[in-house]
């Protein structure tokens, strides 16, 4: 494979430090020449290690991607808005995490396990889904294709890490507030996230769904390429450090059984199968924490409706939901010669 020159933006927050991690876990996954860190003006400077080697984050702007293959961008909308289209001037391929461009017509927006095939179509700027959407849609799509699924209702039990390095500092830190009988401090969230869940993630709109709740509904339905599918979410922070948890329900167009399922399941790429109830065996997050797969478990019937099933569905946020993602895209581009 081509040797690429590649960038991290974003590179000294939680998933820019997760995408290194993965790098240095797995030094042959990239064929990397060259690598950039970049950042804010605030972390410019920083020290991180890449293949044993010290590096030193710049300043990121308009001119950091000069001779830049792929970049992945971990900084957040406002960042990807203002550099991503001047990246894509330079002739760089744009992996961007944040939710600034995935329901544009024109930018693919990616699960390597679904749709991969739309990665060819991209205009320079190819998105990264929502943490959750991608854990629920990969679990999901070997069902879509083995019946069809025609509603889904989501509950999310999502990570305070998905927030950032600083909610995960706060959900320490109040943890040992109340533990030692101390005033708990909230900063990073409206109320009290130890012992504690907020059916909250991000803003509200009108009608009282979050923007975390219609990324999950509108996502899936791009990424599947279906709008005519009923979905309905509600997202809750949780007081876990790493790992996404969702309770799935879904009703399929035609009928299926559990053993059908788990079949299709069984031979999917980057889902497991975690599932013995008689032995307490179900996914957890603290299980999954550090693996790229996708986990599922608590696979049932629904007894009250025809062709109801549930599912519970676990990942590494931080991992599958985000950096792993973004790294399976590169390694697709490389291997099809996209770059």
């Amino acid at each position: 494979m081509k040797k690429i020159n590649f960038a991290i933006v974003g590179a000294t927050g939680a998933v820019g430090r997760k995408v290194l991690e993965i790098l240095n876990e797995q030094k042959d996954f990239l064929p990397i020449e060259d690598i950039k860190l970049l950042a804010s003006d605030k972390s410019a400077g920083t020290k991180l290690y890449f293949n044993s080697k010290e590096l030193t984050v710049e300043r990121a702007d308009s001119e950091s991607f000069n001779d830049v293959d792929i970049a992945i961008f971990c900084a957040g909308s406002d960042v990807s808005i203002k550099l991503a289209p001047e990246a894509v001037k330079k002739g760089t391929i744009v992996i961007d995490n944040s939710s600034a461009f995935r329901m544009q017509k024109e930018v693919p927006l990616i699960i390597p396990e679904v749709n991969p095939d739309e990665i060819k179509k991209h205009k320079g700027i190819i998105a990264n889904p929502n943490c959750s959407t991608i854990q629920m849609v990969v679990a999901l799509k070997p069902i879509y294709d083995l019946a069809g699924i025609k509603r889904i209702i989501a509950s999310t039990f999502q990570s305070v890490s998905g927030t950032g390095i600083e909610a995960v500092e706060e959900l320490k830190n109040q943890s040992a507030q109340i533990i030692s009988g101390q005033e708990v401090e909230c900063k990073v969230y409206p109320y009290q996230i130890a012992f504690n869940v907020l059916p909250h993630i991000d803003e509200f709109d009108e009608m009282g769904n979050t923007k975390e709740e219609l990324k999950l509904i509108n996502e899936t339905k791009k990424i599947l390429n279906d709008w005519d599918i009923n979905i309905t979410a509600t997202a809750v922070r949780v007081p876990v450090i790493i790992g996404h948890s969702e309770s799935v329900y879904i009703e399929t167009v035609e009928k299926t059984t559990v053993a059908e399922v788990r079949e299709a399941l069984s031979k999917a790429p980057g889902v497991i199968i975690y599932d013995k109830p008689s032995q307490k065996q179900y996914p957890l997050p603290i299980d999954v924490a550090g693996k790229n797969e996708v986990f599922v478990g608590r696979i049932r019937e629904d007894i009250s409706v025809e062709n109801g099933l549930n599912l519970w569905i676990v990942a590494d946020n931080l991992r599958k939901g985000a950096a792993y993602n973004a790294l399976q895209i590169s390694k697709y581009i490389v291997e099809n010669n996209l770059v």
